[in-house]
């Protein structure tokens, strides 16, 4: 299994970013597929859920209308397009994906917002 997260950055506050996790080694459509975040000094937190079809999403409450999760699962890729974005969504943002009891990250990638 492999998740690669791309598409970080340094963005000014309102600015948007939108990220991609590429999957590998599984059967990606069959899926769950989150992204987490992890600020400095702080807990990694959920941001948004997308079940296997795409259909069905979740958010926390801090990103709920500015952030959308999607995917392409004839491309095997996870989106978190981030929109209205502000100081307190800077953090690691990581991919993340549950197979068989067995809980899988990317790498992550930085998201920085600040003038």
């Amino acid at each position: 299994v492999q998740l690669v997260e791309s598409g970080g950055g340094l963005v000014q506050p309102g600015g948007s970013l939108r990220l991609s996790c590429a999957a590998s080694g599984f059967a990606f459509s069959s899926y769950a597929m989150r992204w987490y975040r992890q600020a400095p000094g702080k807990e990694r937190e959920l941001v948004a859920t997308s079940l296997s079809a795409g259909i069905s999403t979740d958010y926390a409450d801090s990103v709920k209308g500015r952030f959308t999760i999607s995917r392409d699962n004839a491309k095997n890729t996870m989106y978190l397009q981030m929109n209205s974005l502000n100081a307190d969504d800077t953090a690691v943002y990581y991919c993340n994906a549950w197979i068989l009891g067995k809980g899988y990250w990317g790498q992550g990638t930085q998201v920085t917002v600040s003038s």
